[in-house]
């Protein structure tokens, strides 16, 4: 699954969620990834501490807070009885300037890779948009349906609603009901922590509460959280149908690969003969055997 968001992500880094699946255990976190063909292992003690650790170890791998590297992946594990069993990716959001010390082109080498990641048609790609832009001009959206232009593959998540402009909320409910800019697998709208929230350390139970007391109170999205078009929660739990549904669509297809493939390689194997015999006077046969086959190739 690929999430498509901001520029804060300045490496390709997978989110590996487990479910635990023992009321009471201990919530687990790790970091690894490969840096000059070694890999590196960082434990993440409390969900507090995944952001600061995911930023260490893109500045590792990239060398400054602005650098962005294309080729290495980092990943995080996470095992808590909390949380879905789930599988993301989050790719650098589109840069339009570059900032000092990023190459020119480097808009065109983030678009890329997150092209390299969203034509696989396995995917699900996760389209996030705020709400306060215009989602018809927005890059993320415009890849999704360059690869996906069925939007069979797409889901469209809207972000903070806190920040839109009052009179618009209809333009909002339209895009999330899927009567504009239609994707098969529609759209879900969230509100995560703001800068502040972060600043002060606020615990993601926290947010999730102030998100449900958002929508909740709010005039004109409090009938999303009923119809389970609104919040975290909900999308997660959309995340893991979408993608148990997802691998059953795919295992045909696979099982057709893993056929067309085992059937070369026992032509290759049958190519090849029976490999070398033990006795000397048949090893000799075999090696002329094989040198005269060449020559014929």
């Amino acid at each position: 699954m690929i999430l498509l968001y901001g520029i804060v992500t300045r490496c390709p880094l997978e989110l590996r969620l487990k479910n635990s699946h023992k009321d009471g255990a201990r919530w687990k976190g790790c970091i690894h990834y490969v840096k000059g063909g070694k890999e590196r292992r960082v434990e993440v003690i409390t969900p507090g501490n995944v952001g600061d650790a995911v930023m260490k170890a893109q500045n590792d791998l990239t060398g400054t807070p602005t650098d962005i590297n294309m080729d290495n992946l980092i990943t995080l594990e996470v095992e808590s009885p909390d949380i879905p069993d789930l599988t993301l990716i989050d790719l650098p959001g589109i840069a339009r300037i570059a900032v000092q010390g990023q190459p020119r082109d480097i808009g065109n080498q983030i678009k890329k890779l997150i092209r390299q990641y969203i034509e696989k048609k396995e995917t699900i790609i996760l389209a996030v948009v705020p709400c306060n832009v215009d989602i018809a001009t927005t890059e993320a959206l415009k890849m999704a349906q360059e690869v996906d232009p069925d939007g069979r593959r797409t889901l469209g998540v809207l972000t903070k609603p806190d920040l839109i402009d009052r009179g618009t909320e209809k333009a909002i409910m339209e895009i999330l009901n899927n009567e504009k800019y239609k994707l098969s697998k529609g759209y879900t709208i969230i509100k995560c922590r703001g800068q502040m929230d972060i600043d002060h350390k606020m615990s993601l139970q926290e947010a999730m509460e102030k998100e449900h007391s958002f929508f909740n109170s709010h005039k004109h999205f409090k009938v999303l959280w009923s119809e389970r078009k609104a919040g975290v929660k909900t999308l997660a739990g959309r995340l893991s149908t979408e993608l148990v549904e997802q691998i059953k669509n795919s295992i045909p297809s696979l099982k057709e690969d893993v056929k067309n493939k085992l059937a070369a390689t026992r032509r290759d194997l049958l190519h090849m003969g029976d490999g070398i015999p033990d006795e000397p006077n048949k090893r000799m046969l075999f090696l002329t055997d094989v040198g005269e086959k060449g020559e014929r190739d």
